[in-house]
């Protein structure tokens, strides 16, 4: 009997230790689930022809959910009235779509559901699911491809919307502007690719947009546009491959209403570009009035100065740029006008290729060079001459500038007068200069050119760091640049006018060519960089 009982025992305690063995450590659960999403069924079947439902319900062999809709889903035609589908964010084995648009006769439409349908426990994608049905007797299966391109960016933007307009009696160019497109695709996140599918031969307008408001039509202000010179021909032929260029065109000017922000300074904003923008004065002002137009250096603004002061409740402006006009009043109010403040552009250290710059809050009407002078280390002056942007309010020092050097500049009392007779006080600012050495040099000489190009150094960000303007074949010099990564970027300027002129739709004009060197520049100080640039 003590033997059985010790024989009891000792299982009792291999059984315990087993136990113990068996639960340390976590359990790995097997391999990750990387298998998508599988679907069993749907109601009505997918590719239906003579469809008539408005709902529509598509089961799964998992609990699944669905991500980023918004982003990812692409209904093809679109329809006036959104669609619900459901579930959005929770865990369920079927989709449910309820329609609530009428759907036009004899058109195929297509759900292209992106990679938004996800498995509930790892998220793997049911990848690119397309619900296809017909209102008619048959499925369209004609389709189109091509690619996008960016007209200033390397890269081009993501989730790039793709789309035609069916060319019937009705058609008008500023279609675009006011109505839906017939087919619509998007080149989703990871491609500059796009195919549109399921489609009815025909003739259509194609166009892209990078639309920031998903209502498939094109806001100007807000929009990248990109279109093809000539209409396409959709037909049995898939051999063609379309390329869009994507631009920012540039805006139609329009002046916003205008604002008194302090005494004697009216803020007038707007729209476009304010280079031929005129601002006039209608109501009647005394004899000895004047005035001053400086630009906002932080908003798209231009402040309108006038004295003297004088009494009237508001006054009424005539603000035009070249076809466009309008008149817009201002209230009037009692503020204090600004103070006088002077400040440099630059911040103590300054390159072999910048100049000195400072500029005021307030027009600056007069300078005594007098009362103005450039030290270097050794307390011996410089010679200096000076240039004046009205607009930006800005002065610019021009003097020669040496390796490690410092500069004093000292700007005394009343060196400056502004519009309303106010003066500076004494102004000190001290400047430095680098080595020679501390600066990379960037040669470049182009290959199969077509005069006059602008050539630019970029940072990464695409922000222009250096600019060259050139007529015929030379060696193109970038001196004294930080080290850093540039890309080098060449602008075919086609009219001459020496800038980037962008696309525009409605001229049927595509931007100017833009051409980048394709590797990127690790320029390092005290290294020249010599290389051609063999344009395509």
């Amino acid at each position: 009997m003590h033997k059985t009982l010790s024989n009891f025992i000792f299982i009792i305690i291999i059984s315990f230790l087993l136990a113990n063995c068996a639960n340390r450590g976590t359990p790995t659960g097997g391999d990750k689930d990387i298998t998508p999403p599988v679907i069993t069924k749907s109601i009505p079947e997918n590719y239906s022809v003579n469809f008539n439902s408005n709902e529509i319900k598509i089961y799964f062999d998992e609990y699944i959910k669905v991500k980023d809709l918004r982003k990812q889903l692409i209904i093809s035609p679109p329809m006036n009235l959104d669609p619900e589908i459901t579930p959005l964010g929770s865990a369920s084995k079927y989709i449910t779509i309820k329609i609530f648009d009428t759907l036009q006769s004899n058109t195929t439409y297509a759900f292209n559901f992106g990679e938004s349908i996800v498995d509930n426990n790892e998220e793997n994608p049911y990848p690119y699911y397309r619900y296809v049905f017909s209102t008619g007797p048959f499925i369209d299966s004609l389709s189109v491809k091509g690619a996008i391109i960016d007209a200033v960016n390397q890269k081009p933007d993501e989730f790039v919307s793709v789309l035609l307009y069916d060319i019937d009696s009705t058609f008008t160019d500023s279609i675009i502007y006011k109505q839906k497109p017939k087919y619509i695709t998007n080149t989703l996140d990871s491609t500059t690719t796009f195919k549109l599918e399921n489609l009815k031969a025909g003739k259509y307008l194609m166009i892209a947009l990078k639309d920031e408001n998903s209502n498939y039509t094109f806001q100007q202000k807000t929009d990248k546009i990109g279109f093809l010179k000539d209409f396409i021909t959709v037909s049995t032929d898939t051999s063609t491959i379309y390329t869009i260029k994507l631009f920012n065109e540039d805006i139609d000017f329009k002046a916003t209403r205008p604002k008194l922000i302090s005494g004697n300074k009216i803020a007038f904003g707007y729209d476009g570009s304010y280079k031929n923008m005129k601002i006039n004065l209608l109501s009647n002002s005394p004899n000895n009035f004047e005035s001053k137009i400086t630009k906002d250096q932080k908003t798209d603004s231009l402040f309108y100065w006038y004295q003297p002061k004088f009494e009237a409740d508001s006054l009424l402006f005539l603000v035009s740029n070249k076809s466009y006009a309008d008149t817009l009043i201002v209230k009037l109010k009692s503020l204090d006008k600004d103070s006088l403040v002077i400040k440099p552009i630059q911040n103590r250290t300054i390159s072999f290729t910048e100049n000195f710059e400072i500029e005021a809050n307030i027009p600056l009407t007069t300078i005594d060079k007098e009362k103005i002078t450039i030290l270097d280390k050794d307390s011996t002056q410089v010679d200096f001459t000076t240039t004046f942007d009205e607009l930006n309010n800005r002065y610019t020092f021009f003097f020669t500038k040496k390796e490690q050097e410092r500069y004093e500049i000292q700007m005394l009392p009343d060196a400056f007068t502004d519009f309303f007779e106010n003066k500076n006080d004494t102004l000190n600012y001290s400047l430095s200069t680098k080595t020679y050495d501390d600066y990379g040099n960037v040669r470049v000489t182009l290959k199969n050119a077509t005069y006059p190009v602008i050539v630019q150094l970029t940072n990464v960000n695409g922000e222009v760091k250096r600019e060259l303007y050139s007529t015929e074949p030379e060696v193109l010099d970038f001196r004294h640049l930080n080290p850093g990564k540039y890309y080098i970027r060449v602008i075919f300027d086609a009219n001459e006018n020496k800038k980037y002129d962008s696309g525009n739709y409605l001229k049927k004009r595509q931007p100017e060519r833009i051409s980048y060197f394709p590797d990127l520049l690790d320029i390092r100080a005290g290294w020249d960089w010599i290389d051609e640039f063999i344009l395509q």
